[in-house]
């Protein structure tokens, strides 16, 4: 199992930023595809950003502009700064190792792999 903690969660105006960390356990992340996660009270999780093992980039078409995934090499970390925030972005946020692609769009988690996530809370 590749297991995963994030941080970064917070309370955040309309229009505000945050920047999501996640830091694998154990391993590095060189070699993994890795996405971001969210999931909303009550319902299933949607993955909204990837990077795969060779530095591509997948977004979900409403963080599109808004969010941007990348990787600190040095300290091993998977990062999401989300711009822009909208109350619709409120949900738990996870990492977990995933495959992604373009044509057609997809972001799949590999099965079980999920951390504890953090709470991202858009709200006035």
């Amino acid at each position: 199992q590749l297991k995963f903690v994030e941080s970064g969660g917070g309370l955040v105006q309309p229009g505000g930023s945050l920047r999501l960390s996640c830091a694998p356990s154990g391993f590095s992340l060189e070699g993994y595809t890795t996405a971001w996660f969210r999931r909303a009270p009550g319902k299933a999780h949607v993955g909204v950003a990837c990077m795969n093992n060779g530095g591509g980039t997948y977004y979900q078409d409403s963080v599109k502009g808004r969010f941007t995934v990348s990787r600190d090499s040095a300290k091993n970390l998977l990062l999401l700064q989300m711009n822009s925030l909208k109350p619709e972005d409120t949900a738990v946020y996870y990492c977990a190792a995933a495959s992604c692609g373009a044509s057609p769009f997809f972001i799949a988690a590999l099965p079980d792999n999920w951390g504890q996530g953090t709470q991202v809370t858009v709200s006035a």
